[in-house]
């Protein structure tokens, strides 16, 4: 089976950028060759920029205290684990003093790294890292893989915050909906919403089926479309039926 997201606004669809940039960054760091770690530091970058919107941190902060109200008021329901309540509301609780501990604009002890930000100029050039270009860098590179991997370290270690508060987040977010299946007959598949608006669709169809979503959504209704994979011709429909689940999830 794959699974297929579609963030439907753009608060969801920065926090799952971030994830993924989190995700791919502590795979890097984690391998030992110089290469690798220049990867690790090219995503650093992009982790930067991604989260260099004013209002992520607000966002992130305002999200957390709302679930922590609405996971609160279900204290003494028969239907919930007291102990499972418990454990994620100190989650939140410890993820947004950690985000509020953050201060400054959000990457600042990068930002005032000339040395970093000279090879963050040099990468968006093709081939601008080369050891001519950047001899400090090269030198950096060859480095002991102990001593890089704490330098990688060091400067994501104050951007972690982010990475837990939007994880316990995103779960929420995913845990909210109930999976239904359907079928797109002819490979398009049309659901009249009736105003109730999802944050995220969360796809999951046959890895066999030769086939992609594309998603429209809004207050009215879904439309999705599966597509023929391939990866040289123009893109066609998938004139045939496909059966899939979905979720719509909504932190409400």
């Amino acid at each position: 089976m794959i699974e297929y997201e579609f963030p439907l606004n753009e608060k969801v669809r920065t926090l799952l950028r971030l994830e993924d940039l989190f995700a791919r960054i502590e795979r890097f760091i984690e391998l030992d060759q110089s290469t690798d770690h220049h990867i690790a530091l090219t995503i650093l970058f992009e982790i930067l920029e991604v989260s260099s919107r004013a209002d992520l941190k607000s966002d992130l902060l305002q999200e957390l205290e709302r679930q922590k109200r609405v996971l609160a008021a279900l204290h003494n329901n028969p239907a919930i684990s007291e102990d499972a309540l418990d454990e994620i509301l100190n989650e939140i609780e410890t993820a947004a003093s950690a985000v509020l501990s953050m201060t400054g604009k959000i990457g600042q002890h990068l930002r005032e790294n000339e040395w970093l930000m000279g090879i963050k100029q040099r990468t968006c050039m093709p081939g601008g890292t080369c050891e001519f270009d950047l001899p400090s860098y090269h030198y950096w590179q060859q480095q002991n893989i102990t001593l890089r991997r704490q330098f990688l370290h060091d400067w994501l270690a104050p951007l972690m915050p982010l990475k837990t508060a939007l994880t316990i987040v995103l779960r929420l977010l995913r845990e909210s909906g109930k999976v239904m299946h359907f079928t797109a007959h002819q490979g398009t598949f049309q659901q009249m919403q009736g105003g109730r608006v999802a944050q995220m669709l969360r796809l999951t169809l046959s890895g066999e089926l030769a086939c992609i979503p594309e998603v429209g959504a809004n207050k009215y209704a879904i439309n999705i479309r599966f597509i023929t994979a391939n990866y040289a011709a123009k893109s066609t429909l998938f004139e045939q039926d496909v059966p899939f689940d979905l979720t719509f999830c909504s932190l409400g």
